[in-house]
């Protein structure tokens, strides 16, 4: 027996070293044969697991091919080791079909060439990493678009758009890629060329085939005919399968559009002709309101004889609270066209005639282009918004995108809905409703064997019921493994064989993105979840959203990938996310962490946990803006899980300098408060250098002076003095952040003045508890007593033992004084968001920490709130600088904005993230980015602006990247108003 034991050891010890040996082969081999990167690096690997559908698959590589000649190569290596390859565009694939355990050939680094444009033709050449907003913006200026527009079309690629033949909101227009693409290049797994068009030659053989395939297809479809002509149902969403009855003498034999669709399993695509649409000149949507979501159902084909663009559909439980629509229980987004804005508004008010004749309750008609904007994003954010139920519990995909029919769509859901309650399962069905197709997430429990079981029995019997309606298992999203399973359920198992011959002629040794379509991985096997612990990790925040748990937080994540949008547009005020914009790389995004994060928690290819230096090196970039806690469509708070990171990855071992020259900030600017002026001159000398160089700091930054007399020392001085003014109004207790205190007084200074302009009594914390006298007054804080702290600089390097520390002594502090619901005005927007979040989700079982929370405000929201008849000065000049992040993702900024236009400064402020973000930008190795982020929207806007324009900043991190790298001063709205009435600083 033990004999047995010992063999069985040194046989698995024998075939881990296979493995290895077979590992490195490779390895060598893509490397000698690719130009393009070629990595088998844990962190790249982990990147790859998934895309934004519930499955998971490591591969074993990730290249990054250069052209078509790296694509044969990196093919040629594979087939000779018998390795399977998966293509793979943006990841944002919904049913599973971009994952797998092979070599993953990411086409989003190189191959995304615009390789021509013809405008009198009306089509483009693309390689396959094209992104489509690219191909848009290129077209633009012709007039021209690609028709098909899915939610994701500032981050999916054509190539990926092609193997899943999307589809998007103008499909009732332009249709699906199937009907835009013209011809595709591919590479089969054997490395055949294929030129795939439309049409036969002399023989009635399609063309651009090598002889064994051009005979194979014709055989395979002479042999069918029968088949292929009854076996489809007739729908404009049918996506599932492959399209075989495109190769159909009457069809044109468009082997183009056969092959659109295929999911990466019978070819690589590596340039695609695709036609272009012209766009409308003008644009108007009608918002339609029903009762309810089975009355817009039930109306939106009867639309369609009007010729709209898009027609689709949202409930209540989706969107009930978002500005600017109708009355009523459900919607329909109704866009027209027209050659002029007046012809496109008649066509809309037209449409809104019927529709009011035809059960339409109510309607909104918005012609102008932000406003249209403003509401579809609501549609776009609906694949993640879709994802939290209201109660704020878990939904997922797998069933996102069957249609049926478009007259059959209202019984269909009524069905679907008495399905869903069948099983006891919740979902908030939207989508395109002129189409007859429907996207749903649903609550399915994937963490449990019975919940499983129940995700497993219910998509059984949702096929059987699609297929009842004449519909289709994939309506936009394709089969991968999601659905591939139960295609015989639509098609029976006639046609699903014939898919399986047309597979094997095509790819007969199975090397191409094995498991989908065709002989298919089952559809509740490789999830996502199964790898994720079972119970929570212990963890320092709250996570107050997720039930404290931190595996929840990062399942969030579902990958829809919003965050790896590259431009912001000019007309964007989105944050999220700069790291990614700088530097393109997938882990540099949020969501390229969040898969990182997963993995760490996995540990399979991220093995060392909270040590793992994959997450930290990935975290390292990460600007702790926030922007994705606002702008990520399921609010993935990348800078709180970055501080949990860091705090546990570093217990116990020595942090970065930064950490302690900038992380303890407080304390430093404390402790050197009275030797400024020695300090300031000493930061002008060649001693500057060494101290940069000990303290973490990037040599290119020179050190902001330190201010001669802290705010608050001004501010006692001058209650000292009886300088004390204000009014019989409201009681405020102004917080004197740590940058305001010591960096930047004159803010503190020109607020006190404003404020007490506007009859409000500011009152400064003490470094104690006391009790407030009944004239509002307390004694002297001793200043040798360090200031109180928001505790920002702490958790943005992770160190949470000493932010807790600082949070519970503001919290004993402030209590008293906020007690009778007194405002907490807070001056620098960063330390106002830690208050608002981080204090809270720190200190979460402290019913005084959320009770401060809820009095933080800012300048802005207390001037309109407590003195709004107070009249700001009318300064009437432009105004140009960039929104705060945290200000963006944490406290809004719709009070900033009505008091810039009641003080008539005129002018909109940017949207993303002026780079420097606390100490993210002064840290050594981060000044690039920093100045790359700072170079997108900030700097190019304010050189750019007229000499008389104010630039606005109310941060002082975004002050100090405007003097640092734009020679311009910001100032805070404080300041701007208080020199409006003639003050003078001091």
């Amino acid at each position: 027996m033990a004999d047995r034991t010992e063999t069985g050891q040194r046989d698995l010890e024998q075939k881990q070293r296979d493995l290895e040996r077979k590992q490195r082969d490779l390895e060598q081999e893509l490397a000698a044969a690719v130009r393009g990167e070629v990595s088998f690096t844990a962190a790249d690997r982990a990147l790859m697991t998934m895309d934004a559908s519930n499955y998971r698959r490591v591969p074993r590589a990730v290249v990054a091919p250069r052209d078509a000649e790296d694509v044969a190569a990196a093919l040629r290596v594979c087939r000779e080791r018998g390795v399977p390859v998966v293509p793979r565009g943006g990841g944002t694939s919904i049913a599973g079909q971009a994952t797998g355990t092979g070599v993953v050939l990411d086409f989003t680094r190189h191959m995304r060439r615009i390789v021509s444009l013809d405008p009198a033709a009306r089509t483009a050449v693309v390689q396959p990493g094209v992104v489509l907003d690219d191909l848009r913006a290129a077209a633009a200026p012709h007039g021209l678009t690609f028709g098909p527009d899915p939610s994701t079309h500032s981050r999916c690629t054509l190539g990926g758009m092609i193997g899943n033949n999307s589809c998007g909101a103008h499909s009732v227009a332009w249709g699906t890629t199937a009907d835009n693409v013209r011809e595709l290049e591919l590479l089969t797994y054997g490395g055949e060329p294929v030129r795939a068009g439309r049409g036969t030659d002399s023989a009635g053989c399609p063309t651009g085939l090598p002889p064994r395939l051009r005979d194979g297809v014709k055989a395979l479809v002479d042999g069918e005919l029968a088949l292929l002509r009854t076996g489809y149902p007739d729908l404009p969403r049918r996506i599932s399968g492959y399209a075989l009855d495109a190769l159909l003498p009457e069809a044109g034999t468009d082997l183009a559009r056969a092959l659109t669709g295929s999911e990466g399993t019978l070819g690589v695509l590596t340039e695609a002709t695709v036609r272009l649409v012209e766009t409308p000149a003008a644009r108007a949507l009608a918002v339609l309101g029903y009762p309810d979501e089975s009355a817009a159902a039930e109306a939106a084909h009867t639309l369609l004889p009007h010729r709209p663009l898009t027609v689709e559909g949202m409930a209540a439980d989706l969107v009930g609270g978002a500005a600017g629509l109708p009355k009523g229980g459900a919607w329909l987004f109704v866009e027209m066209g027209g050659g002029s804005r007046a012809e496109a508004t008649a066509r809309a008010e037209a449409l809104c005639r019927a529709a009011a004749a035809d059960g339409a309750t109510d309607h909104t008609l918005v012609t102008d282009a932000a406003g249209q904007r403003a509401l579809w994003r609501v549609r776009e954010d609906a694949s993640g918004t879709a994802t939290r139920m209201p109660d704020d519990s878990e939904a997922w995909p797998g069933w996102e995108d069957c249609a049926v029919p478009p007259s059959q769509l209202g019984p269909y859901l009524r069905d679907f809905r008495a399905l869903l309650a069948d099983h006891q399962l919740r979902g908030t069905p939207y989508g395109h409703f002129g189409d007859g197709c429907i996207h749903i997430r649903i609550d399915f429990d994937l963490m449990t064997a019975p919940g499983i079981r129940r995700f497993r029995q219910f998509s059984s019997d949702l096929a059987e019921l699609v297929v009842a309606h004449g519909g289709s298992l994939s309506g936009e999203h394709g089969d991968g493994q999601a659905r591939s399973e139960l295609l015989p359920k639509m098609y029976g198992p006639e046609l699903v064989g014939l898919f399986a011959r047309f597979k094997d002629l095509w790819d007969p040794a199975a090397g191409l993105n094995p498991g989908m379509l065709v002989r298919p991985a089952r559809l509740d096997e490789n999830l996502r979840f199964d790898v994720l612990p079972r119970r929570p990790v212990p963890v320092e925040f709250g996570y107050p959203h997720d039930d404290g748990d931190f595996s929840a937080a990062v399942r969030r994540c579902v990958g829809v990938a919003k965050c790896r949008t590259e431009s912001l547009g000019s007309a964007s005020r989105d944050v999220m996310c700069p790291s990614f914009r700088a530097t393109g790389e997938e882990q540099h995004s949020t969501r390229g962490r969040a898969r990182l994060l997963h993995e760490m928690l996995a540990g399979e290819v991220v093995t060392e946990g909270w040590r793992s230096p994959e997450v930290r090196d990935a975290l390292d970039l990460c600007l702790s803006c926030k922007g994705c806690r606002s702008d990520c469509p399921v609010g993935v708070d990348m800078a709180t899980y970055k501080a949990e990171f860091l705090h546990h990855h570093y217990a116990g071992r020595v942090r970065p300098a930064s950490h302690y020259s900038m992380g303890r900030l407080p304390q430093w600017l404390h402790a050197s408060a009275a030797a400024a002026p020695v300090l300031n001159a000493l930061a002008r000398t060649p001693l500057a250098a060494i101290g940069k160089r000990f303290a973490g700091i990037a040599p290119e930054r020179s050190i902001p002076p330190l201010a001669t007399e802290p705010f608050t020392r001004w501010w006692w001085r001058r209650r000292a003095q009886g300088r004390v003014g204000g009014g019989p109004g409201h009681l405020v207790i102004l917080w004197p952040d740590t940058f305001t205190n010591y960096l930047s007084p004159s803010v503190g200074q020109a607020a006190v003045h404003v404020l007490e302009a506007a009859g409000l009594r500011p009152l400064l914390p003490p470094t104690a508890p006391v009790r407030l006298t009944t004239g509002g007054a307390f004694p002297q804080p001793r200043l040798h007593r360090p200031p109180l702290c928001c505790g920002l600089t702490y958790v943005s390097t992770g160190q949470l033992d000493q932010a807790r520390k600082v949070m519970r002594r503001t919290v004993e502090v402030l209590s008293p004084l906020l007690s009778a619901g007194r405002p907490l005005v807070v001056l620098e927007p960063s330390c106002a968001a830690a208050l608002r979040t981080d204090l809270p989700e720190l200190l979460s079982g402290d019913p005084r920490a959320a009770q401060l929370a809820a009095s933080v405000r800012t300048f802005a929201q207390t001037l309109e709130e407590l003195a709004p008849d107070w009249q700001p000065p009318r300064l009437n000049r432009p105004v140009v600088g960039q929104t705060h992040c945290h200000q963006h993702a944490v406290l809004g900024d719709a009070a900033e904005r009505r008091l810039r236009e009641r003080a008539g400064l005129e002018g909109e402020l940017t949207g993303g993230c002026c780079g420097l973000a606390g100490n993210f930008g002064f840290e050594r190795g981060h000044y690039d980015v920093s100045a790359a982020c700072a170079e997108e929207q900030l700097l190019p806007t304010v050189r750019k602006a007229p000499a008389d324009a104010v630039v606005l900043a109310d941060g002082f991190s975004c002050r100090t990247q405007l003097d640092q790298l734009g020679g311009r001063r910001g100032r805070h709205v404080a300041e701007v108003l208080a020199e409006g009435t003639g003050w003078c600083r001091g």
